[in-house]
């Protein structure tokens, strides 16, 4: 076992770096591209190290506007999707933690039915939601606004239930000490209950925040101005069926900058995500 052991931790390696490769090469291979002229690029094949059109082809996608999405740059769709991902994240967890925090310690009629009422939408396909959901957006005048970009997003059965559970878990009497000293709900609440749950949290924000930053058919329904587009329904829009037709080298910029801020999020917030899921500080 001893003289195998090397062996099997130089195999797992392998497979580790393997692994990696396969997992970044394509990312690797997106950025060259965006680094190359769009005659290299439709000139296959494609060189593998970075070419010397990196800042002009990123000035440009920034700061210079993209024809096939009217002249939009980047920069606008950077924003808004960091908006819309914001929005979602914060509003989804706010929702989801108070309703739980009702849920679990207050007693009122159909307590338990409300909680069942939203689990069950989990079970609801977003295609059966998502024309009244429309129809709604449309009525109200909320059509090319982040409202309605990111308002019916905001509800969470999940995070709902993710809390709930959480909640559960708290001692009884560690709510009783907290009445016996006084303190009122919203106190209870912002001082104990906050604290505890700030690996949760912060483990359900970075989940939400790369489920608001991938949004497409809802952006897709409610945006039809191209300043209110979020990265991914622009780079639908930027490609066209003829090669000739789409500007590659703007494309792969615009890929290499949507990526970049989720991969921002979880690394900065890994050790709260790790903690948010496999511990408890209770």
């Amino acid at each position: 076992m001893i003289e195998n052991a090397p062996i099997r931790r130089l195999i797992a390696h392998l497979v580790l770096v393997l692994g990696i490769l396969v997992v970044a090469f394509p990312i690797y291979y997106t950025f060259v591209a965006s680094t190359h002229t769009l005659q290299t690029i439709l000139r296959p094949p494609l060189p593998l190290l970075p070419g010397k059109e990196f800042f002009t082809n990123y000035w440009q996608a920034l700061f210079g506007g993209i024809g096939r999405i009217g002249g939009v740059g980047v920069d606008r769709l950077l924003l808004n999707t960091t908006i819309v991902a914001l929005a979602v994240a914060v509003g989804k967890i706010c929702i989801s933690i108070l309703s739980a925090y009702a849920i679990v310690f207050f007693k009122f009629p159909f307590r338990m039915t409300a909680f069942w009422l939203i689990f069950i939408t989990l079970m609801l396909p977003v295609e059966v939601r998502i024309l009244p959901t429309y129809k709604v957006m449309v009525d109200l005048g909320l059509i090319d606004t982040y409202t309605g970009l990111t308002l019916p997003l905001m509800a969470s059965a999940t995070a709902t239930l993710l809390f709930r559970q959480f909640f559960l878990t708290i001692p009884g009497e560690l709510v009783e000490a907290a009445r016996v000293d006084g303190a009122g709900p919203w106190r209870f609440f912002k001082d104990i209950l906050l604290p505890l749950s700030r690996t949760n949290i912060a483990a359900l924000f970075v989940i939400l925040f790369i489920y608001g930053w991938t949004q497409y058919l809802w952006p897709l329904l409610v945006t039809n101005d191209n300043q209110m587009n979020t990265i991914v329904i622009a780079l639908r829009k930027m490609i066209s069926f003829a090669d000739a037709d789409t500007e590659w080298h703007l494309v792969m910029v615009t890929c290499v900058l949507a990526i970049l801020p989720p991969i921002l999020v979880v690394v900065l917030m890994q050790r709260w995500f790790v903690k948010g899921l496999v511990e408890s500080e209770k």
